[in-house]
């Protein structure tokens, strides 16, 4: 490469055309996945009070707001539901009338083209708030693993296009790509929560969804911080377990694992710009340490250059917003 003074890089950033033609990572409404909470009920809003923005939604609200989302280019809707009951199995979770398998049906009666994707574990609808069955005070592996299955089951009755198991409990795409198959939903694909860190920076989330585990943590099943090479591994299994796309969470603290996964898979990977991600940006902005618009933008898009195929982000109806103003 030639030096200084041949080569001059600052020629091709001189206006925002240049800098447009030359940019090498996009950020567009089409590579976004807009979160929604819904619960039981009729004209429900009830807003999250550490994620400015974000609401539960009964499911004729969330209608409403999936509506914007398709209007303003976006893609794909991922669903947490918050049931009326709540039990030591989880039980609701895998209902036919439950929340989201309502909600399912009625986004793909309404919105057809949309893409749905069901979130797949039991923390929300069980008392104790884990993400797999409890037996004596441990969270089981292999037990968990059929009502995960089920609970996906009943989501692809209910029409969704694509189910995302989060609990991180050994060989869960296994057993839902299996289930799913058998039961003549071979279509439906599984994008799998593979390196999902037991992070701090999950709390905001938990009040959205009403998931707290009300007893210890999530350590012995979500990975550890400091594993890179874990991560990887678990991405690589959940492939060769039937995964069609691999997400990695958080997304913003473990760009470089989300680097690796896509460097060494080829398969399309998603990043989630988890709650407290997007609830720190906005919490800045509104002390007037950032600019909250700009910085919610580079962190997305960090998040793409790092390799992510898709994001999942609250700010998704914001970013298309102001791209549509721009």
């Amino acid at each position: 490469m030639a030096g200084f003074p041949e080569y001059r890089p600052r020629r091709l950033r001189r206006t925002v055309a240049l800098r447009r033609m030359v940019r090498e990572t996009s950020l567009t409404p089409e590579d976004l996945i807009l979160p929604l909470f819904v619960r039981d009920g009729a004209g429900i809003r009830r807003p999250v009070a550490s994620m400015p923005g974000v609401e539960q939604l009964s499911v004729d609200q969330l209608l409403e707001d999936a509506r914007d989302a398709a209007s303003l280019g976006i893609p794909a809707v991922l669903l947490f539901g918050l049931p009326p009951l709540k039990d030591e199995r989880g039980s609701h979770g895998e209902a036919e009338d439950g929340v989201v398998q309502r909600a399912v049906r009625e986004l793909k009666r309404e919105l057809p083209e949309l893409v749905v994707i069901t979130d797949v574990c039991l923390c929300e609808y069980t008392t104790h708030g884990h993400c797999g069955l409890v037996e004596d005070g441990e969270v089981r592996n292999d037990p968990t693993l059929e009502m995960l299955a089920r609970q996906a089951l009943s989501h692809a009755r209910a029409g969704a296009d694509i189910v995302a198991p989060s609990d991180m409990m050994d060989g869960r795409v296994a057993a839902i790509r299996q289930t799913l198959d058998d039961e003549g939903f071979s279509e439906v694909a599984i994008l799998s929560y593979a390196a999902k860190y037991a992070s701090a920076f999950y709390g905001p989330f938990r009040e959205a969804a009403d998931s707290a585990p009300q007893f210890g943590d999530r350590q012995s099943y979500q990975m550890d911080p400091g594993n890179g090479d874990e991560g990887l591994r678990e991405a690589l299994m959940d492939i060769d377990e039937g995964a069609d796309i691999v997400m990695v969470k958080p997304a913003l603290a473990y760009l470089d694992v989300i680097w690796r996964v896509k460097e060494a898979t080829g398969y399309p990977v998603c990043g989630y710009h988890v709650s407290g991600e997007y609830a720190a940006i906005l919490a800045a902005a509104e002390r007037g340490w950032l600019d909250g618009d700009r910085a919610m933008r580079e962190a997305l898009l960090s998040i793409r250059r790092a390799g992510a195929d898709l994001v999942v982000t609250y700010w998704a109806r914001n970013f298309a917003r102001s791209l549509a103003g721009n």
